[in-house]
């Protein structure tokens, strides 16, 4: 079995589901009114280094708000400018409002990455999370397989006390102050 990670998910499962929004505190607000879900932990102008699009370089500027129900994490998206980007890619498909990815945890981020490779799934967005150390992340292009993309998340005590903050808060939660900030 996998070990759990301090915010209830095994290791190397899904850990989180993610949806792009085109009003990020508006979105969060009506998931805490329809869902109960709350409160969202807004990390605004998401800071990342060496970020690609489909290989290409990429300055995507996106704000993200985290919450949890029990130990599933969700994740609104929202893309700041108009570059392009995998959001945008769902969106123009779908519209706002959409399911864009998965994300699953690893520890072995290369042999992860390549075994998607070797399936022949294309790397759609990879970046490196400033603020976690440059611990890095790669979303995968499955849309065609399943409908959605998955995000590796590569994982290290700061990537899991981020997830651990953003669950503990939604633990005993009152209802109020739905939206966050670290």
């Amino acid at each position: 079995m996998s070990r759990i990670l301090t915010f209830g998910q095994p290791l190397g499962h899904i850990m989180q589901t993610a949806y792009v929004v085109d009003d990020l505190e508006a979105a969060a607000r009506k998931w805490t009114n329809t869902l109960g879900i709350g409160p969202w932990l807004l990390l605004e102008h998401f800071e990342a280094k060496n970020m690609t699009y489909f290989g290409q370089p990429t300055n995507v500027d996106l704000s993200v708000a985290l919450a949890y129900s029990g130990s599933m994490c969700y994740e609104l998206v929202f893309v700041h400018n108009d570059v392009p980007n995998v959001y945008a890619d769902v969106v123009k498909d779908k519209g706002f409002g959409c399911f864009h990815h998965w994300a699953i945890s690893t520890e072995n981020f290369d042999a992860d990455l390549a075994r998607y490779k070797s399936q022949g799934y294309e790397v759609a967005f990879y970046g490196e999370v400033v603020p976690v150390g440059g611990k890095r992340f790669a979303y995968i292009d499955t849309r065609k397989d399943n409908g959605g993309m998955i995000e590796l998340i590569e994982l290290s005590p700061a990537v899991e006390g981020l997830f651990s903050m953003a669950k503990d808060i939604s633990e005993n939660w009152d209802g109020k102050d739905i939206i966050r900030r670290p």
